[in-house]
């Protein structure tokens, strides 16, 4: 696998920047950073690298369940650097996926740097900018406190604190809960502490929420529970992992689909859908209250199948539980053992300062070219946003632009500058979007590579 083995980083005495997080995007933020022999430490909470590939072990959340494979092509989630095994299918499971990032940080020589099984407990800007009360290039210089496996808090002084712990970090569930809720008699879970659909064996399930997640469990558990239901307040486009034989991250990000003007992209889309899977009312479910393409939508080539084939009963928003009995806004009802939520997760990075550039999926995040905290000098996010596709490439050349500002080849433009910009790509995302969860991390592939890649020549 790869090409020739990656050159390490400076030892860690030398270590000028903390990256947090070593999952997909904090080991492509390590590379880049040890290819430009930039100094830094990685700090990751788990007791592994592979992010939220791992499978978690016994007592850890997940979000691994073991039904979890790629919605994406291999080609393009692997490293350009670093392909995944021609051996693994164009899917892989969720172990093949932490396997090969495993195998990514050893021929990167990234293992040496990255400190396991160490919660990062608060980021915090030294009011004296730099180390010697100046500003270092673009940075001031920050204060990381840790805390080890052993419990030991360690405080370091860094010029730059990368965040590259993704954003499915605080599980969401509905605030409030249905009525009733408190008084279930069954057993009530976030997908996060979903492990595998044999634990439901001979159960009546309700599935909560149509995104990922939710059509994943959905069919997973359909295979082994009395009666699963997948319970759906709002339509989403249902969208296959591929269209005319070709994975939908490859056309996504092809030159041809980003040369058409928006509306046209919305209309191949629409069409597109239509013949590989009719309406979604076809299906039982609510058809979609947006176009195509103007929300995130769900990858998956079993959820209409497995309702097809009777697996997965759809259900409509649940409006009040009493004790085994749910009721349902349709004013249907059914018996359930358990209530599988999968709504989601809440932006939270609980370390940083007060008033960040987003602290949950309410509020806008606000970061120029979708990376730098234009009102923090030497503070950086990788692979805080959404494609729909492959977000690998994506991050890479997020990981290398930061690393060429950090190594004085790109220089930022003022702050003022940032937050115009800023205001601007969120003008045009709320035109696109409206005002929806989340909305603020989309990006379109293509139009985001180049952008990356104008900044980078700039």
């Amino acid at each position: 696998m790869g090409g020739s083995r990656a050159v390490g980083a400076p030892p860690a005495a030398t270590a000028t920047v903390c990256v947090i997080g070593a999952g997909l995007s904090g080991l492509a933020t390590a590379h880049a950073l040890s290819a430009r022999g930039i100094g830094f430490v990685c700090l990751e909470k788990a007791p592994d690298v592979g992010g939220i590939w791992r499978q978690p072990g016994a007592g850890e959340r997940g979000p691994g369940y073991r039904s979890l494979h790629l919605n994406t092509a291999k080609e393009l989630t692997g490293y350009t650097a670093f392909p995944m095994p021609s051996e693994l299918p164009l899917y892989p499971r969720h172990s093949d996926i932490a396997a090969y990032l495993r195998s990514f940080a050893e021929w990167a020589g990234l293992l040496p740097r990255i400190e396991l099984r160490t919660e990062v407990l608060s980021v915090r800007q030294d009011p004296d900018g730099g180390p010697d009360g100046g500003s270092v290039g673009d940075a001031a210089s920050w204060t990381v406190t840790s805390r080890d496996a052993r419990g030991e808090v360690t405080e370091r002084r860094f010029d730059r604190v990368i965040v590259a712990s993704g954003h499915n970090s605080e599980p969401a569930l509905p605030n409030p809960l249905p009525p009733g809720s408190d008084s279930f008699a069954g057993t009530i879970l976030h997908s996060t502490d979903y492990h595998d659909g044999s634990d439901f064996a001979g159960q009546r399930v309700i599935v909560v929420g149509m995104g990922a997640s939710g059509v994943d469990i959905a069919a997973d558990l359909s295979r082994h529970a009395a009666q699963t239901m997948l319970s759906v307040r709002r339509g989403l486009h249902v969208m296959p992992k591929q269209l005319f034989g070709t994975s939908v991250d490859l056309i996504a990000g092809a030159p041809w689909l980003g040369e058409m003007p928006f509306a046209e992209q919305q209309r191949f889309v629409e069409q597109a859908l239509f013949v590989a899977r009719g309406r979604m009312s076809d299906y039982g479910l609510p058809e979609p209250d947006h176009p195509v393409l103007a929300s995130a939508v769900t990858i998956s080539d079993e959820i209409l199948s497995r309702i097809r084939h009777g697996g997965v009963v759809p259900k409509p928003a649940i409006e009040s539980l009493d004790g085994g009995k749910v009721s349902f806004t349709d004013g249907t009802s059914a018996e359930a053992d358990a209530i599988v939520y999968c709504t989601g997760f809440r932006m939270d990075f609980p370390f940083l300062p007060a008033g960040g550039p987003g602290g949950s999926q309410q509020q806008a995040v606000t970061l120029y070219k979708r990376v730098v905290d234009a009102e923090r000098p030497g503070l950086y996010f990788v692979g805080l946003i959404r494609p729909m596709g492959s977000i690998t490439r994506l991050v890479e050349a997020q990981s290398q632009w930061v690393a060429r500002i950090i190594d004085g080849d790109v220089t930022l433009p003022p702050a003022s500058a940032m937050r115009e910009e800023i205001g601007t790509y969120l003008s045009g995302i709320e035109a696109r979007y409206g005002r929806t969860e989340g909305a603020s991390i989309q990006v379109d592939v293509g139009a985001y590579l180049r952008d990356l890649r104008e900044s980078q020549d700039a």
